[in-house]
């Protein structure tokens, strides 16, 4: 007995020593991955990274910019919220960009970005972002990386399955996630069935990139998911995912989740165009703001639209059909030649491919299987390229690398799928960490993938980093897809949840982003594009201060006649022309944020003074060996003061 146990004892011995020399062994290999990994993401300082990865901020409401191989975070773009990192949504410039029909909303949810096209390849000119609770639309410029505008969406709730764009940036989209009365009353939740809807809007964009609101189509009270446009002999159709076509209004998790298939929504668009432009349609109540940036004037208006077209895709011929899918979905995605579209099931266990030339000839044959409110469905089997199976549990999104391959995220085995595009056969998987919802390819969404690198983006963390409380940022990681099998090059962590991403080569956009705001372009009702044009005017309680800045002083930097109860405005123009030079401007009990001027901008803060004493203002970034000395005073006299405006520069006043 003594013996045996002796003995076993000596092989736990061993197999622990076995284990060792087994965990050294693969410690070193994955040393060795891991270094190969590295170089393979290095960029050495000085140089650049290949591909610009434009990551959506979810609830941050703003857009995030990566370098890719490199995981570095290069620029967070305000969009849908306030940034008081640079006065974005405080400045008296940019706050009308937050307006909406119910006042200022100054946060947002921003979803999906998708880069303008031109023949169905990103030219990079602008770039797009849905809004989802306050349903809006943003078009951000890839030459400033500034927003440029926003477009509010009238009679829609959850603004979801947008922005997704059109080959020739014709159009973009915006869908209603949650469907509602339409337009809006006073009516029971639970008389939901049959008289919520859930309209599809479509926004067209002319040669400025300026959106413009052609119509709404009324389409039943489906939750309207994701999107994509067709490419190819697809082109002038779009595609909507929808789930709910229980029309269930409580517990959903539950309700919503009866149907076998729901439905993926085939709109032809070019048809319904001719249909409005031909005086189709009926023009109703509506209230949405439009805003726009205007470089020029470096300032944003804000205009309140009154009125829409409604569409009723009944009266369309053969306009809009619904074709089943399984089951709830959420991705709609749309292969680079616009043969294939993928319905993305999450609650199935397959993942189900359709084939636009298959549905056009059951259009053609009629092939119904009924329909949904008036609208023809087809049959199922008539629609069906193939079938992904046991490809993972989950499907969300798919997006392809322009070789006959596509790759989907499955969000509840959390892992990306490889399959190939003619034999549905999967070829690769790679497990991600954690719970990976979207994907995305550089051009993964268009006519010309570069199919070089993919990253995934994750919903959970968990352990991938340093703690840092209840909650860390979510993954994103990066893998190479240029061989036969996806490899894991980096993980890095991301700013807000980034729902999903949009990527383009970065030599088609960096020489054409602008440097400097040219002084001489500067239009602004209050620059001052000189020192000697610096002054401050009182109109009763009001004063416009303007201010110039300049390495390293402001003009000027004394200032005296304040009062107590003024409202005080400071017009402040940055007069360097010179990269990447901006500077910053902050002033003690600012209610709002400070400023950060560009070179060659002009950027407008109110301050209010609620005490006398003399209070200082000064540069927030770091410009030069002498930014501690870039600072002012101003004097705040008594509410009843007597005290004259006097401004001055090294004690002389300026003329």
């Amino acid at each position: 007995m003594k013996r045996y146990i002796s003995l076993t004892i000596l092989g736990i011995i061993g197999l622990i020593l076995q284990s060792c020399g087994n965990q050294d062994s693969a410690s070193k290999k994955s040393g060795a991955i891991t270094s190969n990994a590295a170089e393979r993401v290095y960029v050495a300082p000085g140089e650049h990274d290949e591909y610009y990865a434009f990551l959506s901020g979810g609830y941050s409401g703003n857009l995030t910019v990566y370098g890719l191989p490199s995981g570095r975070m290069l620029k967070e773009i305000p969009v849908f919220s306030q940034f008081p990192t640079n006065g974005y949504g405080y400045s008296e410039e940019t706050a009308p960009m937050l307006n909406t029909s119910f006042g200022m909303v100054p946060w947002g949810d921003a979803h999906h970005p998708d880069i303008s096209q031109t023949n169905g390849e990103l030219d990079g000119r602008w770039i797009f972002i849905n809004e989802n609770n306050t349903p809006r639309i943003a078009r951000i410029s890839l030459e400033t990386f500034e927003t440029e505008e926003i477009i509010e969406i009238p009679h829609s709730a959850g603004n979801h399955s947008s922005a997704y764009v059109t080959e020739n940036s014709e159009y973009i989209v915006a869908g209603t996630r949650f469907s509602i009365p339409y337009p809006q009353e006073d009516m029971a939740i639970d008389k939901m069935k049959g008289n919520f809807k859930g309209p599809l809007t479509f926004i067209a964009i002319n040669d400025e990139g300026r959106m413009n609101i052609d119509f709404q189509l009324d389409m039943p009270g489906f939750n309207y998911d994701l999107s994509h446009p067709g490419r190819g002999d697809s082109h002038g159709w779009f595609f909507f995912t929808t789930y709910n076509t229980e029309e269930a209004h409580t517990m959903q998790e539950v309700n919503a989740s009866q149907n076998d298939k729901d439905f993926i929504a085939a709109i032809n668009w070019k048809k319904i165009q001719q249909y409005v432009k031909d005086g189709g349609g009926e023009e109703i109540e509506a209230k949405y703001a439009h805003n726009v940036f205007d470089h020029h004037t470096q300032t944003a208006t804000s205009t309140i639209e009154k009125k829409v077209l409604r569409v009723d895709p009944r009266k369309v011929e053969d306009a809009v059909f619904f074709m089943p899918t399984p089951k709830s979905p959420h991705g709609c995605d749309v292969d680079p030649s616009g043969e294939y579209i993928v319905g993305n099931g999450k609650l199935s266990t397959n993942l189900t491919v359709h084939s636009f030339s298959k549905m056009l000839k059951a259009i053609e044959n009629k092939d119904f299987d009924g329909d949904a409110y008036g609208i023809p469905i087809l049959n199922f089997e008539s629609t069906l390229a193939g079938t992904v199976k046991e490809g993972g549990l989950g499907p969300l999104h798919t997006e392809f690398d322009g070789k006959g391959n596509a790759y989907t995220t499955f969000f509840i085995s959390s892992e990306v799928v490889k399959w190939n595009l003619k034999t549905f056969e999967v070829l690769d998987r790679q497990p991600s960490y954690y719970s990976v919802g979207h994907l995305m390819i550089p051009g993964g969404n268009s006519r010309k993938p570069f199919g070089k690198y993919m990253i995934s983006l994750n919903k959970i963390t968990k352990d991938r980093y340093l703690p840092t409380g209840p909650e860390l940022e979510h993954s994103a990681q990066l893998f190479d897809i240029s061989g036969d099998k996806m490899e894991l090059l980096l993980d890095f962590p991301t700013h807000g949840e980034p729902h999903y991403a949009a990527g383009i080569p970065a030599e088609i956009i960096k020489s054409k982003s602008r440097k400097i705001y040219r002084l001489d372009e500067n239009e602004h009702k209050y620059a001052a594009k000189q020192e000697s044009e610096t002054r401050m005017e009182r109109d009763g309680n009001e004063v416009h201060i303007y201010l110039t800045t300049v390495r390293s002083h402001f003009s000027p930097d004394n200032l005296e006649g304040i009062k107590v109860g003024d409202k005080v405005y400071f017009h402040v123009t940055n007069l360097e022309q010179d990269f990447d030079v901006p500077h910053g401007f902050a002033m003690i009990g600012a209610n709002t944020s400070e400023l950060l001027i560009m070179p060659g901008q002009t950027k407008t803060i109110i301050w209010e003074p609620k005490r006398e004493g003399v209070w200082p203002f000064y540069c927030t970034d770091f410009c030069s060996a002498l930014h501690q000395e870039m600072q002012g005073y101003i004097r705040v006299s008594g509410k009843n003061a007597n005290v004259p405006l006097k401004w001055t520069l090294d004690d002389e006043e300026i003329k």
